[in-house]
């Protein structure tokens, strides 16, 4: 699939298990959400390759408040040196879901 590049301001979330998540810009999500139903693998989890930086991870973004967040794993955070609050240049690819 076509490659997704955009640029997020890095969140956290405090619920229940506290998470890092870059939230998508509006264009993007829109895209994503007309493709959702031919990607998704259940619970509107959308199956994606991201690379940020040099690190590269394959992780799922969720639908939620009008766009979709993608999650920041610590690992992920650590190799990048990212916190909440950080700027992350995002180059990502959506997939069918992992047999």
């Amino acid at each position: 699939m076509e490659e997704i590049r955009f640029q997020a301001t890095v969140i956290h979330w405090r619920g229940p298990a506290p998470f890092f998540f870059a939230p998508l810009p509006k264009e993007q999500a829109d895209e994503i959400n007309r493709l959702s139903k031919l990607l998704t693998y259940g619970w509107g989890m959308i199956p994606v390759d991201v690379t940020i930086g040099r690190v590269k991870f394959y992780t799922a973004l969720f639908r939620k408040d009008d766009t979709y967040f993608l999650p920041l794993k610590d690992a992920v955070r650590r190799k990048a040196g990212l916190t909440a609050g950080d700027t992350v240049s995002v180059a990502m690819s959506l997939r069918p879901p992992k047999a």
